[in-house]
């Protein structure tokens, strides 16, 4: 996905991945890992300065999750090169979604939202 608003060019990838070995299907937790790449396209460097993200689960019971950076950091992130972070979610359901924006900035100071379309978090056979 691509935000051009106001001419920044900032690409996300997602991965994400069910944790079998750290799930409990009988106590209704259900534990996911996502990875996340970020590519900045634009010819100057960004910083990714907060997330914000709705978690939800099978009940659609949301979860709102906001705060600084991502993993403890606040990557600044140069022309034409990726930075990428592996985090996690547990839900109460076999499937769910996440999306979001994370908040950037740029060297002039401009802050813009950069979008994280819903990707689904499912484990395996939950989805036919």
């Amino acid at each position: 996905m691509d935000n051009f608003e106001l001419g920044h060019n900032v690409n996300i990838k997602v991965e994400t991945n069910y944790l079998t070995k750290q799930s409990d299907p009988d106590s209704k937790r259900f534990v996911f890992s996502y990875s996340i790449t970020i590519t900045n396209n634009n010819v100057m460097p960004v910083q990714l300065l907060n997330r914000h993200w709705l978690i939800t689960d099978g009940n659609e019971h949301i979860q709102e999750v906001q705060g600084e950076g991502v993993v403890g950091e606040q990557p600044v992130i140069e022309p034409n090169t990726s930075y990428t972070y592996t985090s996690g979610a547990v839900l109460a359901t076999s499937v769910g979604s996440m999306q979001g924006h994370y908040e950037m900035s740029t060297d002039e100071g401009s802050t813009f939202n950069t979008p994280i379309d819903a990707f689904t978090l499912a484990s395996p056979n939950a989805l036919h």
